[in-house]
């Protein structure tokens, strides 16, 4: 099956796989057929009519997933503005400009893999800084997933040279030694409930890992009522 993999991770299809395709499928059917034959009760046809009722409701806490992760990695963009208001050249909806003390651009884009990238200009060529990955979900039964998919975003944003990632997640109830064994990429873990919150050991420290990478004085920031 390793064959593939690519198809799966990166969405790709090579001459080799496609010659090995229908061969691969049949295999596939024909183990997915015994199974299906050695199922007690029996499937019945009823059955099969309504799977995509009972896949149904899978699909819409899929959707509802990827809703609250846009939202949350939105809720931290505004989050980082407060930090570098001071520094400000330029803000968008997805994109923050920032000069900083050695009168150097920084950009700071919101988009996906990573969550928000954060590139300094040299002369003309953008070096690429953090990669932070934003994970707004707060069941306990789907972190380690979620630390997961991080690491995956994490690994593309290291191909493309990036030197610093960061995760920020929910971390109450969590043993967080476990996450970095799920993502063993990410260099630092943030709670995203101190960093939306604008509050405590996580959101203090973000902000002074955030001026340093920057390259811009600490402001003292306001805390969220």
């Amino acid at each position: 099956m390793g064959l593939f993999k690519s198809m799966e991770t990166r969405g790709t299809l090579n001459t080799r796989q496609q010659a090995s395709l229908a061969s691969y499928c049949r295999a596939m059917c024909s183990a997915l057929a015994e199974l299906i034959r050695q199922l007690s009760p029996t499937v019945t046809p009823r059955d099969v009519q309504e799977l995509p009722l009972l896949t149904f409701g899978s699909f819409l806490q899929g959707a509802n997933n990827v809703l609250i992760g846009k939202q949350a990695a939105a809720d931290v963009f505004l989050s980082i503005k407060e930090i570098l208001s001071n520094s400000l050249v330029q803000h968008l909806p997805q994109k923050m400009v920032v000069k900083n003390a050695a009168r150097r651009i920084v950009n700071l884009t919101l988009g996906s893999d990573p969550d928000i990238r954060i590139e300094e200009d040299f002369a003309g060529t953008l070096r690429k800084k953090v990669a932070i990955e934003i994970k707004g979900g707060t069941d306990r039964s789907n972190a380690h997933n979620r630390a997961g998919e991080a690491e995956k975003s994490h690994q593309k944003a290291k191909k493309e040279g990036f030197r610093d990632f960061w995760t920020i997640i929910a971390k109450k109830g969590l043993d967080v030694d476990k996450l970095r064994a799920e993502s063993p990429t990410t260099n630092s873990w943030y709670d995203v409930a101190q960093i939306l919150g604008r509050q405590g050991v996580d959101w203090e420290d973000f902000c002074s890992r955030l001026a340093d990478v920057v390259g811009i004085p600490m402001k003292k920031v306001r805390k969220k009522n």
